[in-house]
């Protein structure tokens, strides 16, 4: 099996070295950058998988590169790297196409859990588009969320995630629709192909599946409702 490639794009020599054996003991080929400059140069000599990002650096700061690769369309997970003093940087790398980070100091095992999760969701996230039908559209992407009507699963933040069959339908609907409001009567229509009549279980069915998709169930990122109108699943 061809070994996932990361970069590691960090001014502190010590801090690169540490993470790069820690990666390469979990079998990962690893390239290294000592900042944004000579991660460009790599990322465009090289084909990768994953890069992890330092905010601040010479040259070229982790925001900047990260806004650089976006722009050149590269679609690979970017984890990034920030202090703790460093809060609204984290949230501007994130906002600019970053899909996580981590605050230093980290430990390893920390690290790794994020690396490993983001490379599941980008490597089945190739494997469906490889896979898929042209002519169909069956694999939706919203945020750290996935669902794929093919195999009738769903993965949060790379992790799966069990439905029933109903709730299943319920996302399937709303992300075939990012922002786009369903009454509970439409919602119920379209489900059960009959005319609405009692909605109420429509809101416990959403109310489940926040619990199964948010991370925080009571302060939705994803799943929102919309007062007097219906629910929606949040463009991200």
């Amino acid at each position: 099996m061809e070994k996932n490639r990361i970069l590691i794009v960090e001014d502190d020599a010590d801090i690169r070295a540490g993470v790069e054996i820690y990666l390469k003991n979990q079998g990962y080929e690893v390239y290294q950058a000592g900042d944004g400059v000579e991660g460009l140069a790599v990322i465009e000599g090289q084909e990768i998988d994953l890069a992890i990002v330092d905010i601040m650096m010479p040259r070229m700061d982790g925001i900047t590169m990260m806004m650089k690769v976006r722009e050149k369309n590269y679609d690979f997970p970017v984890v990034m790297l920030s202090a703790k003093s460093e809060e609204v940087d984290k949230i501007m790398g994130l906002n600019m196409g970053a899909d996580d980070y981590i605050t230093k100091p980290f430990t390893p095992l920390e690290l790794l859990a994020r690396v490993n999760s983001q490379l599941r969701r980008y490597n089945r996230y190739r494997q469906a588009l490889s896979q898929a039908d042209p002519a169909k559209d069956t694999y939706h992407v919203i945020g750290g969320i996935e669902l794929n009507e093919e195999t009738v699963e769903v993965f949060v933040d790379g992790n799966p995630v069990r439905l029933t069959p109903i709730e299943f339908k319920i996302l399937l609907l709303l992300m075939k629709n990012p922002g786009r409001v369903f009454s509970a009567d439409e919602i119920y229509e379209r489900i059960w192909n009959e005319k609405a009549i009692n909605t109420d279980t429509i809101m416990v069915h959403i109310r489940k599946i926040r619990e199964k998709i948010e991370l925080d169930p009571k302060n939705p990122k994803y799943l929102k409702v919309v007062w007097g109108v219906g629910y929606k699943m949040e463009k991200q």
